[in-house]
């Protein structure tokens, strides 16, 4: 089951960022990670348990603090859009065979007709 994953972590560099991806993305069933830098959560969605992300995040930076642990938000829904009567669309028919003249076979077949 996916669920998402927020933590609060003081991310006071850019070191610090860089160490808390590399551990985290390592694990098994994350599929998305996101940092907000100004609000200094990292949040992380996918199917990796949620206790696991925690213990590794606590290896990296020692003061962590879970803000939501739970399923990810729903995407917006889309306005269904009125369907408009089928038209069925025009067939055109030329008169005439285009045969076009790159391929061997087709030259050779170009002559007889």
């Amino acid at each position: 089951m996916v669920q998402r994953t927020v933590l609060k972590v003081r991310l006071s560099c850019e070191k610090c960022r860089k160490k808390i991806l590399k551990s985290v993305s390592g694990l098994y069933g994350v599929d998305k990670i996101e940092i907000d830098a100004a609000k200094d959560t990292l949040t992380v969605t996918g199917d990796a348990d949620p206790y696991v992300i925690i213990k590794q995040a606590r290896k990296v930076i020692k003061c962590v603090e879970v803000v939501t642990i739970g399923p990810p938000p729903q995407p917006p829904k889309k306005p269904e859009e009125k369907k408009s009567v089928d038209k069925k669309p025009e067939v055109t028919i030329h008169p005439f065979i285009h045969i076009p003249q790159s391929c061997v076979a087709c030259n050779s077949w170009s002559s007889f007709i």
